[in-house]
């Protein structure tokens, strides 16, 4: 059987040889806060993992309703059973906010019940109700890829459910935004690109947090992809990026009220490296760390720290998975390198795969950014028992 080209490139590097709040308690608040989502698809393993470090967070967002058709809410993790009662009030012990999530991602669901003054009214009513009903200390509006149609109508459900809370927490997990300027660079801007679909001062009005979604970053910022040349750029949340997203929407939020997303999870990509050093990445799927360290000992390749934070490297799928890994172990980005060679030299392309992930680490790097940006704290996505154990360490004393 042929040797693929790419694998011989590679030994060959190798012989030669990475923000006024709703109520006076949290108006006089004025440390620094951590937040963080436990998924419903994890209760087990998150409650487990979490609870041993409740002293460490200053909330806990159960991200467990969804918006169903008919405008009510799925409780797709049974805050009413265990783990979640035992884990809830062990958390009330410890003064940290209990704040579920409400998340909806379904834009034409979204515009027909929040355009309609029955069915929004309901909505507020609803949500209010379950809040109260169940002793929360508020809730948390995620509701994603909506309509730039639904703008105002979206704000008029949060000026209703904020009437309705009382001295609960009304808090909004919102998209983050980016200068256009940047966003298009060195393309043609398009005729919608000013078109948004949240109305920021709305949403500083009537939220007493905004959590920014500063991760899954990727592709969406063109010119700090054409700074970085031809080295490899697919970050989860480069700091650059997120400064800029901050400086552009703290405008209209106040930092005071303001967290910045910081991710658990990597990416795994295909990557095709084109002549000259150009790379189109393809996503194949998010992972824990738990998956990426144990794959980089597979293929004999130390992970390193990407120039804007991040832990990554690259490999060569192997066509059998049993593949024994070379004798001694490559650097993080001999298979990229290895590539652009074989492209130049042969006016080509070659495929591989490159693994990036946030790291204990890189979430300190999110805590110092957002500190030394004035920011009310950091919002963690997601504790689910599988991100960075050393997580947990990081996150002490961080409160201040």
């Amino acid at each position: 059987m042929s040797t693929h080209p790419l694998r011989i490139l590679i030994i060959g590097f190798f012989a030669a040889l990475f923000f006024a709040p709703a109520f006076a308690s949290a108006a006089t608040a004025t440390k620094f806060e951590v937040t963080g989502w436990i998924p419903y698809w994890r209760s087990a393993t998150g409650t487990v993992d979490t609870l041993p470090h409740l002293d460490k967070l200053t909330e806990v967002n159960p991200f467990v309703y969804t918006l169903k058709k008919d405008g009510t809410l799925a409780d797709n993790g049974a805050l009413d059973q265990e783990p979640w009662l035992s884990f809830i009030a062990e958390a009330k012990k410890k003064g940290v906010r209990v704040i579920p999530t409400v998340m909806s991602g379904d834009r034409d669901l979204m515009h027909k019940i929040l355009s309609n003054q029955k069915s929004r009214i309901a909505l507020e009513d609803r949500i209010a109700k379950l809040v109260k009903d169940n002793g929360y200390d508020g809730i948390d509006i995620d509701f994603e890829f909506k309509h730039e149609k639904t703008k105002d109508y979206f704000s008029t459900f949060l000026k209703g459910l904020y009437q309705r809370m009382g001295n609960k927490w009304v808090m909004c997990t919102i998209e983050s935004r980016l200068p256009i300027a940047d966003r298009y660079f060195g393309t043609e801007v398009p005729k919608d690109a000013g078109m948004y679909s949240n109305d920021l001062k709305a949403i500083n009005k009537y939220c007493d947090r905004v959590r920014i979604m500063t991760y899954d970053q990727q592709g969406t910022d063109l010119k700090l992809a054409t700074e970085a040349g031809t080295r490899l750029y697919a970050p989860n949340g480069d700091p650059a990026w997120i400064e800029k997203v901050v400086k552009l929407m703290s405008k209209d939020i106040k930092k005071s009220k303001m967290l910045i997303g910081v991710p658990t999870y990597g990416y795994e990509y295909d990557v095709t490296t084109y002549e000259g050093g150009q790379h189109v990445y393809d996503i194949l799927f998010t992972f824990n760390p738990g998956y990426a360290v144990p794959l980089a000992a597979q293929y004999g390749v130390t992970p390193e720290r990407a120039y804007w934070g991040e832990m990554a490297f690259t490999y060569l799928k192997s066509d059998a998975a049993s593949s024994t890994p070379p004798v001694a172990t490559m650097s993080a980005l001999t298979a990229a390198a290895a590539a652009s060679q074989f492209a130049d030299q042969n006016s080509s392309n070659a495929t591989y795969r490159y693994v990036v992930w946030h790291d204990a680490q890189s979430v300190q790097q999110k805590i110092d950014l957002a500190k030394k940006l004035g920011l009310r704290g950091i919002s963690i996505f997601k504790f689910d028992g599988g991100q960075d154990p050393n997580i947990w360490n990081t996150l002490l004393g961080v409160k201040q």
